[in-house]
């Protein structure tokens, strides 16, 4: 197996022009921001963060949906230009996170299977057919429901069908969304063994976006976390979740709840107020929520550290800084009601 990575990006960075209202002009809102990041072949990769991070713009670099900015995305070390997105499509597919929406409620299950044949002019109509039986069958669904219309199948099999799409022309890469949030509690577990099967047998490698941290660790083989456009932590999963680094990374991992009785909701302890993205704080993005704050942390950004034990950008980790800096962490600020 080559040492390359299957899927790449290279200091990407992707910005818009927001309006700040009537007369205010427009300001720019870094929603990628110098993210460098590797997938290798055959794991499953997981990306973290809060809502508004920017996982799922980064998502949509990946897949050829948005242009980086800057910076270069990468399939088995060969820059990715735009005019390839066809070619794109055929090694990267999408698993988004309702199967309702994401599904034509016009056509048929057979049909909406069959487009990414279609579109990209794959066998005769016999063929086809026989490709998207194929596939219904991988995914656990009975080809009887090749003739059903998304509104006649429940959550669960809608996913499955989603899911068969995406592996229709065989890609080797899956970039799943949130792939379970939509789903009854019951059925999510079902939808994240088919897709362990499918990697398994397949060959697959997946890239898996959730805030479901339970599920980010039963799947995957890595956890890269991301704040405010950057990755500031990235490590194997189990050592991520018994040791996590960054001062962000161990509060997103205090806030799963616990079926423990008594401990109620969790508290993160980094209050209510996420950073305007338009005006991002200083140095580290995340100083004014941290409880580990250093002065230096609202002068400087961090470098980022790669070591035996993954990757972070933090000032605890990283070379110890000097002068001023070096003093102990401060206290937060008490927030009051």
């Amino acid at each position: 197996m080559s040492d390359t990575p299957v899927l790449a990006l290279r200091d990407v960075s992707r910005t818009f022009r927001i309006s700040r209202g009537l007369m205010r002009g427009k300001a720019t809102l870094r929603a990628v921001d110098s993210v460098s990041l590797q997938l290798r072949r055959g794991e499953v990769l997981a990306l973290v963060g809060e809502s508004g991070c920017g996982k799922t713009t980064l998502s949509r670099i990946l897949l050829g949906l948005l242009p980086p900015s800057s910076g270069e995305v990468l399939i088995d070390g060969q820059p990715m230009k735009p005019a390839d997105r066809k070619a794109r499509a055929r090694r990267i597919q999408p698993v988004f996170q309702d199967p309702y929406s994401s599904l034509n409620p016009r056509k048929t299950v057979a049909q909406i299977v069959a487009a990414p044949l279609q579109v990209h002019q794959v066998g005769d109509p016999a063929g086809r057919a026989r490709v998207v039986a194929e596939t219904l069958d991988l995914v656990g669904l009975p080809r009887r429901v090749a003739d059903s219309y998304p509104g006649q199948m429940s959550g669960g099999q809608r996913q499955r069908v989603a899911i068969a799409r995406a592996l229709v022309m065989r890609p080797e890469v899956m970039i799943c969304d949130e792939p379970t949030s939509a789903l009854d509690v019951s059925v999510q577990s079902q939808i994240l063994n088919l897709l362990l099967d499918l990697q398994k047998e397949l060959g697959l490698t997946y890239l898996l976006i959730s805030h479901n941290l339970a599920v980010v660790e039963h799947i995957a083989n890595r956890v890269a976390v991301m704040y405010l456009g950057r990755i500031v932590e990235v490590a194997p999963t189990a050592r991520l979740f018994a040791e996590a680094r960054h001062p962000y990374t161990r509060a997103l991992l205090e806030s799963v709840l616990t079926p423990e009785p008594g401990l109620g909701v969790p508290d993160t302890h980094l209050g209510v107020a996420y950073p305007n993205p338009i005006d991002p704080p200083s140095g580290c993005a995340f100083h004014p929520r941290c409880p580990s704050v250093l002065p230096i942390c609202s002068q400087v950004r961090p470098q980022t550290l790669r070591d035996a034990l993954g990757r972070i950008e933090c000032h605890l980790h990283g070379p110890a800084p000097t002068g001023a800096a070096s003093a102990a962490p401060q206290e937060q600020p008490q927030e009051h009601s």
